[in-house]
């Protein structure tokens, strides 16, 4: 079993890279899962889009 992790700044962002790799991989898709992290700094709001695919 293996695992790719994807992080981007911008929900369109990660969508792609996911997508690309789902066309790339000749394995089996075990379990796909999907995070969204926020914080503040300063007076600007930073999102964190991630995801993780688990994969034989």
């Amino acid at each position: 079993m293996k695992v790719k992790i994807f992080d981007e700044g911008h929900e369109s962002d990660l969508e792609a890279s996911v997508n690309k790799f789902l066309e790339e991989c000749e394995s089996e898709i075990i379990d796909i899962k999907y995070q969204v992290a926020v914080s503040v700094f300063s007076e600007e709001q930073i999102y964190c889009f991630s995801a993780m695919i688990i994969y034989q």
